[in-house]
Parts: C-alpha cells; structure tokens; sequence
C-alpha cells in the first residue's frame, strides 16, 4: 500500500496514527483508517451538471487498457438507471475493436451510439456525436476517447482537440472523467497531472477494484492533486459502476485481500 500512496503521504499517516498513541494493532489500524478516511472526506464526488442546456456532455480519457470503453457503457447504464438518456460517442477510431466492444455494450442497453470510419477525425466523430444527441433530445453524450500514454506528446495534443470541438459545439465539456486502473500505484499520479494539465480533468473513475487489494492511488491523487475520485469500477458488468465512498475504500484497502 506505501507504494502507491507515497513517501510523503505514507508518512504522514504513520506520523498521525503514532501521535494517536494506539496501544495496540487494533487500535493503530483503527486509527490508520480514520486518518484515511479524513484524507479523503472533503472532496465533491458529484457529477457537474450546469445550467439548463442539454445534451450535457462527458469526456471519458486515459492510457491504454485501463478500462475507458467499458466505463463509458457502465457510465451510460448507471445514468440511464437516474433517468437520464444517454448517447455513446465512439470516439476511438484507431482501434476498431474498441468502437465494436462500444457499439455491443450500447445495443445491449438500447442506447443510441456514433462512430466514425476507421481512421477517421476522433474530434469530427465527438461533434458528430453531440449534434446528434441533441437532434435526438438525449441529456447526456458520452465520448469514448482511445487510450494514450500521457508522455506522448501528439496523442496529448488530439485529445486537446476533441475537447476543444467539443467546446466549440456545446459551450463547454461539462466532465473530463480520467479512467485509472486501481494497480496503477504512483505512476498513477504522473497520468493523472499530465492529463489534468492538458485537457482538465474533472474527477477519476478508479477501475479494477474487484481484482486487487491495491488502489492507495487514490488517495495520492486527491491528496496531492485535489483531483476527486467520483465513481469506482468493481466488475465487468453494466451494472458495476458506483459513487466513491471513503469510509468503504478504506476499509477494503485495508483488508489487505480483493474486493
């Protein structure tokens, strides 16, 4: 766990739990998790929805295979379970199988989706998109955007640019949600800053949670970036998406064993 929380932080809780004077294990793990839990208690975990116009819109990011695809169907089943109707922008069309995973998962909850040719202008597709849902009178459109390495410059740069024509057509992109693999550890961090600082990410989806005992990340992020976890991944099913919860994360993360 030190390791994906950091020097920094890791010290900081052993600072904290070892001024609270626990007398024994029980009692430092207690205070461990209260101390977690306070790290983690001020942050706004809601989706931004602003104004009146519609269809709101929402920029799904993140490196490859950290689970962007499956989180964008998880997105629009879990908002289509609040009442809000969604469309699906496929907007990885660099990699085929990902608008064919995309267009399954929006057949199977019959939402509405737009792709794009292979090779084609992901940024046109996103527009695209947009124009549609609002044609269409859907609340919500949710851009799939192919995973990238954070440190590669040009793919950064067409990200910036499917946000900017997003911007252009819709007033503004009302959330730039980051999709981080809860194993990631500190590497996460450096994802969640070079994300942050080219396309302003909103919130984080952690994913994965259902495989590993690990996800310290978490805390690191919102600690050092003031960047909010707002929805976690616990399964490959539509319906494994929910709110972030301080106090249930730090409690599995302290159980040392998978959720």
């Amino acid at each position: 766990m030190a390791s994906d929380l950091g020097v920094k932080i890791s010290a900081e809780l052993v600072s904290a739990v070892r001024n609270g004077q626990p007398g024994d294990q029980t009692v430092a793990r207690a205070l461990l998790a209260e101390e977690m839990v306070r790290l983690l208690a001020d942050s706004d975990r809601t989706l931004a929805w602003s104004g009146n116009g519609s269809p709101r819109v929402v920029m799904v990011v993140g490196v490859n295979g950290a689970g962007k695809t499956t989180t964008s169907a998880k997105l629009a089943h879990w908002l289509a379970s609040q009442g809000r109707d969604c469309l699906l922008g496929a907007a990885d069309t660099h990699r085929p199988a990902a608008q064919r995973q995309l267009a399954t998962w929006a057949e199977r909850m019959g939402v509405d989706i737009v792709g794009g040719e292979d090779g084609a202008d992901p940024a046109a597709v996103a527009r695209d998109a947009w124009t549609a849902a609002k044609s269409r009178g859907r609340q919500v459109v949710i851009i799939d955007t192919a995973g990238r390495l954070h440190a590669k410059t040009h793919l950064m740069s067409q990200l910036e640019k499917i946000k900017r024509v997003l911007t252009e057509v819709a007033g503004k992109v009302d959330e730039v949600l980051l999709v981080l693999d809860a194993s990631t550890g500190q590497n996460g961090v450096a994802q969640a800053r070079e994300f942050c600082r080219r396309v302003g990410v909103t919130g984080v989806v952690l994913t994965k949670l259902d495989g590993t005992a690990r996800g310290g990340v978490a805390v690191a992020v919102e600690r050092r970036l003031g960047m909010p976890v707002k929805l976690v991944g616990t399964g490959e099913g539509l319906s494994d998406l929910a709110v972030f919860d301080a106090e249930t994360f730090v409690r599995a993360l302290l159980e040392d064993g998978p959720r």
